[in-house]
């Protein structure tokens, strides 16, 4: 089909709703395509002299072939095409999306202007292939996805990595346990860099990320010293934690403790829970009281967990004045099931968390807790992994140790008369 209208001097039909058009610019003959899906799309007259000696113009005669014209119109745009157009290699595209500072300025947007106008699209897996990344940052938990996202804590942390990743351009995937196992998790992972959310020494899966070469930063991790990492005062923020409730006259506690992630791994001596739990003991021993085994339960780091602990202690016949949760996830847990089995807080039993994660200003009463700086954890955590991917072998590890405090709200009052201490605040 072929119309003489005004400036549209040609048209073909090319497929069932797909056309191929010239337009006459009035410096030089155009080609472009126009489909019912989609606006024209026309080739700038740059791409249409490309390889032709200035002032030459463009007649009838130099209308493509009608079959350079059906392929065109027919398949997607390539490097070559590119390269083609634009007179350089398909090494030289590359470079011009990929690495451009290797090419000149001026080259690299006349390439890619030329890209725009053939409407090129470079492919995201040949471009992470050139570029030997993925863009992406792999947070790794011990942790399935069905625990880890019901404690809010690690929803606060992830929003820093997220917030830092995507100040750099990248994005990030969770790795967690795959079929029961993390090592293949791991091994099957696509990223630059991994941020390992407590794995001790023991966890096979440390070796085989150092084997990797991929830059990783250990998080809430002190048995890692030698690795870039991110820690906070666990032990120090627990202290202060018992601390209180031991000036408030508690004498009977419980600990609800975050259980490991298989029976088989136990409590790390330098984990998380071993701090905490470490920083309970030394306030009440300060105050000559003696935290039995039977004073700890554990359960996963959330609020489901927190109201099975607590069930099972009391059925157990644990009669406590407070409940030290090394979660707040698990406090606010503690705090509905006592509720359901009648009793008051803080009338009856105080409840002290610990993260101080967003939720624990808001619930009834609200959460006395340990503060660390969830998300600035999480952005921290970022920065390293980008400085040990850029100078992995160059000076000493970094190690950022961030602080503690308790922050006291409404979950905390005076043990039950009847069945408080007697503290001597000159001791």
């Amino acid at each position: 089909m072929r119309r003489d209208t005004g400036r549209l001097l040609d048209q073909w039909l090319l497929a069932p709703g797909s056309w191929r058009l010239v337009l006459d610019t009035g410096e030089g003959r155009c080609y472009g395509q126009l489909n019912r899906f989609a606006k024209p799309l026309f080739i700038s007259r740059s791409i249409i002299h490309a390889g032709r000696p200035a002032g030459t113009s463009i007649g009838l005669g130099d209308r493509p072939p009608w079959r350079i014209l059906v392929e065109q119109a027919t398949r997607r745009t390539t490097i070559a095409d590119v390269a083609r157009a634009a007179g350089v290699s398909k090494a030289a595209v590359s470079f011009a999306f990929n690495t451009p500072e290797r090419l000149s300025a001026d080259t690299v947007t006349r390439i890619r202007e030329i890209a725009t106008g053939l409407d090129y699209r470079p492919d995201p897996v040949a471009r992470m292939l050139a570029q030997r990344r993925t863009g992406t940052i792999g947070i790794l938990t011990p942790q399935g996805l069905d625990v880890i996202f019901t404690n809010p804590y690690f929803g606060e942390f992830s929003a820093g990595v997220a917030t830092a990743a995507e100040a750099a351009g990248l994005a990030i995937q969770f790795i967690s346990p795959l079929h029961g196992s993390l090592t293949r998790a791991v091994d099957r992972a696509s990223v630059d860099g991994i941020i390992a959310v407590g794995l001790g020494a023991a966890h096979p899966e440390v070796g085989q990320i150092r084997r990797s070469g991929l830059p990783f930063v250990v998080v809430d991790s002190t048995a890692l010293p030698d690795e870039p990492g991110i820690e906070v005062d666990d032990e120090g923020g627990a202290r202060l934690a018992a601390e209180h409730l031991v000036e408030l006259g508690h004498r009977d506690f419980l600990v609800i403790g975050i259980e490991p992630p298989s029976a088989s791994s136990g409590m790390e001596p330098a984990g998380v829970t071993a701090l905490r739990l470490r920083g309970y003991r030394e306030s009440m021993s300060a105050a000559g009281i003696e935290l039995s085994d039977a004073e700890m339960v554990v359960g996963p780091a959330s609020m489901e967990g927190g109201i099975d602990a607590f069930r099972r202690a009391w059925a157990s016949g644990a009669r406590p004045t407070a409940v030290l949760a090394m979660s707040d996830a698990m406090a606010i847990g503690a705090m509905r099931a006592a509720r359901d089995l009648g009793l008051g807080v803080p009338a009856d039993l105080s409840i002290v968390g610990y993260d101080d994660v967003d939720v624990a200003q808001y619930t009834d009463p609200p959460l006395t807790t340990v503060h660390q700086p969830i998300r600035r954890k999480g952005e921290e955590a970022v920065r390293l992994l980008l400085a040990g991917g850029r100078h992995r072998d160059e000076g000493p590890t970094e190690q950022q140790h961030l602080e503690t405090r308790l922050v006291v709200r409404g979950s905390t009052a005076r043990a039950p008369r009847g069945r408080e201490e007697v503290v001597d605040d000159g001791r």
